[in-house]
């Protein structure tokens, strides 16, 4: 059931950046601080594996699954891939990449990975936690989600595509019954769309009920907050609303496709949502994309929204995932003035915009990029097909070419593509050794708002915290009391 509870709304919303860039230890900081943290919840499956095979500094994951209500599914996790001693530089034993939809390996791996980042947020205080998913990322929605509400979480947020269903598959989760995703499957010929399944009775083994958390999707017109506010089953209680200036995956922008001299999409008078017409739909938003700033919050505020959601200031805070040693020379970059931030329309293998750093020694260089062997071993963005025989596949613009080709994939789609799995897991330490010797390098993605951090690093330093980034967003500017909204609150 839900009830109706009034809340203080948060001033800001910490982004939820991938892969583990928004760890728990961030989330949790900005959540003590009376802020929604929020965590990634892309890849936490391999996350977590990575994380005990590393030796699980501090016993924190082993920490996180004791306290996981079905101990049948912890034992055997643990036993194939905790190393006391760490790996010792050799590869991560990698978690197989699903070959059909509603593989229960996989779904139990995908329920305890969102547990366990979001029980370490949450863990010993009341503050609010939020989960940040990828809509394009479908196979792993429904169990992550699950994990992250065994574990108490109060938001679920979601962009990079149309997360219709996703506020009834809230309600059933909450409710101990099946959900169900429609999956989204090229060249696919029958009447019915195939759908992805997920029932809590096979983890719980009874049923029980949980909080429902808030659903807050991430949009970049009208028209689909509107579709989200007024045609779907189930409720949402907010939007933020993301501008192209923001980190990771981009909305493209609306009309025929055009490109500035740098290869970079234009976005143009389409792209702005209009706030008058969001404000009639009666729910509460949060600006995101280019807010890192008081300036930026006070201008919200004043434009009728709740807050802004910031990601660039949090994603190079000492509390954040980031590999320290390309934090820091991300940082010492930026302070000179010396790093752009390029909006690649070909990297992402989604063929949505993706943001670059462009850094030194990463994948944003060409000649970098082009030293690397095409491998998909991970395969989270793996587009779902059908093949000729009628059943589902699973290819990648990003895997060898002749692979691709192969399952019917066209040549034109691989060029400029990029292996966001791998290299987004690199950026957090969690690079995987090739069976060629080859170290994966990593790819940094930031708003363009990190081509204006000099200032902030010359304020706090480049070692600064979380805590840094709340305090200097809310400025003496920022309205003293707390706004309170009405909302629908699990219960």
């Amino acid at each position: 059931m839900q009830s109706v509870a009034t809340v203080a709304l948060p001033r800001i919303i910490q982004g939820g950046m991938g892969v583990s860039v928004s760890n728990w230890r961030l989330a949790r900081t900005v959540s003590l601080l009376g802020q929604l943290g929020v965590v990634s919840g892309t890849a936490m499956d391999t996350v977590m594996v990575r994380r005990l095979q590393d030796g699980d500094p501090g016993g924190l994951v082993r920490r996180a699954l004791a306290a996981f209500p079905f101990q049948q599914w912890v034992k055997p996790v643990l036993d194939k891939y905790f190393q006391p001693e760490g790996r010792g530089g050799q590869p991560y034993k990698r978690i197989p990449m699903p070959a059909r939809l509603g593989d229960t390996a996989s779904q139990i791996l995908h329920v305890l990975g969102g547990y366990v980042e979001v029980f370490l947020a949450k863990e010993g205080h009341p503050g609010l936690v939020g989960i940040n998913l990828l809509t394009k990322l479908q196979i792993p929605t429904l169990g992550t989600l699950y994990g992250a509400m065994l574990a108490g979480v109060d938001y679920v947020l979601m962009g990079a595509g149309i997360p219709r269903e996703i506020p009834e598959a809230l309600d059933k989760l909450a409710a101990g019954e099946t959900a169900s995703l429609k999956i989204d499957v090229t060249g696919w010929t029958a009447p019915e769309a195939p759908r992805l399944q997920f029932n809590p009775l096979e983890i719980a083994g009874q049923a029980q009920t949980l909080k429902r958390p808030g659903f807050l999707p991430i949009i970049a017109s009208n028209s689909l907050a509107t579709l989200l506010a007024r045609k779907v089953t189930g409720t949402i209680q907010g939007f933020v609303i993301e501008g192209p200036t923001a980190g990771g995956h981009n909305a493209p922008p609306r009309g025929a496709p055009v490109f500035d001299e740098r290869g970079q999409p234009v976005y143009g008078e389409r792209d702005v949502v209009d706030l008058e017409q969001i404000k009639a739909l009666g729910l509460p938003f949060w600006l995101a994309g280019g807010t890192g700033s008081p300036e930026a919050l006070q201008r919200a505020i004043n434009q009728g929204a709740a807050g802004i959601q910031v990601g660039t200031l949090f994603a190079y805070s000492q509390e954040s995932g980031f590999e320290p040693s390309l934090k820091a020379r991300v940082l010492e970059q930026a302070a000179r003035g010396e790093v752009r931030v390029f909006t690649d329309p070909k990297a992402s293998p989604t063929g949505f915009p993706f943001k670059v750093a462009e850094v030194e020694g990463t994948l944003s260089q060409p000649e970098v990029y082009r030293r690397r062997t095409r491998v998909c071993d991970l395969g989270y963005l793996r587009e779902a097909y059908q093949t000729p025989e009628g059943k589902i596949g699973f290819r990648c613009a990003s895997e060898p070419i002749e692979q691709y080709l192969a399952k019917g994939g066209e040549l034109a789609n691989t060029e400029g593509r990029k292996c966001l799995c791998n290299a987004l897991l690199a950026a957090v330490g969690q690079g995987q050794v090739q069976k060629n010797g080859d170290l994966e390098l990593p790819l940094v993605t930031s708003g363009d708002d990190l081509e204006r951090i000099g200032s902030f690093v010359k304020q706090f330093g480049t070692q600064y915290s979380a805590r840094d980034v709340v305090a200097y967003l809310l400025g003496e500017s920022v309205l003293s009391e707390p706004i309170t909204q009405q909302l629908v609150a699990g219960g």
